[in-house]
Order: structure tokens, then sequence, then C-alpha cells
């Protein structure tokens, strides 16, 4: 199984932009479905976005949809989450997710069966 390391968290302002990646290392990341999911202080985590093993499918969280891109690199094996219009809403610690059986578009109900799983990088959006 790969192995993820988020980066590229930190505080931004409200209408702002930020940009998450996430590198896997140690497996074949060509096989693997990869995402992204978030929990803000005392929620559940929740779904945001999900990219298939070809790149050529795209998945997203209603709530993040046309201000979230989520897009992968296999020849640097990583994937990353371009934030804009960014709304305190959007504060949590970000994470992580890769799956090789999971489809994407099935991410959300599914996270619980998802294989591997990052540390998380904290994203807090001020108002």
């Amino acid at each position: 199984q790969v192995q993820l390391v988020e980066s590229g968290g930190g505080l931004v302002t409200a209408g702002g932009s930020l940009r998450l990646s996430c590198v896997a290392s140690g497996g074949s990341f060509s096989d693997y479905t990869m995402g992204w999911f978030r929990q803000a202080s005392g929620k559940e985590r929740e779904f945001v976005a999900a990219i298939s093993r070809s790149g050529g499918s795209t998945y997203y969280a209603d709530s993040v949809k046309g201000r979230f891109t989520i897009s992968r690199d296999d020849a640097k094996n990583t994937i990353d989450l371009q934030m804009s219009n960014l709304k305190p809403v959007d504060t949590a610690v970000y994470y992580c997710a890769a799956d090789r059986f999971v489809l994407g578009i099935n991410w959300r109900e599914g996270q619980s069966y998802l294989e591997v799983w990052g540390q998380g990088t904290l994203v807090t959006v001020s108002s």
C-alpha cells in the first residue's frame, strides 16, 4: 500500500485561495483512486473530492463544487486540491485518502472502506 503525506495547509482569510498537496510513496500510485476528506472540530469527517485512477473523472461535494479543483500528477505521485473563494466553514483538517477498489463516485458513502489515509493538514479560514 501507498503511504500518504499532506502539505499546504495554513491560515487564509475568507475569499482567499490555498493549494493542498498529497504525496504518495511505497506503492503503485496509478492503481489508486485518490481524494480528500475534511473534518471540522466537533463534526464528522466529510467527503470533499475524489479523482479516478485515470484522472478522467472527478467528484465533488456540493459544498465545494465550483470552488475546489482536484487534480493528479502520476509522474510525481501527487494529487492537489486547489481551493478558491474559501469560507470560514471550510475550516477543517483535510485528509488525503487512497483506495484501489472503491470508485470515486462511491467515496461519500464508502469512506469507512478506504484503504489508506494521510495524517491530515489543517486549513483555517478567518472571516
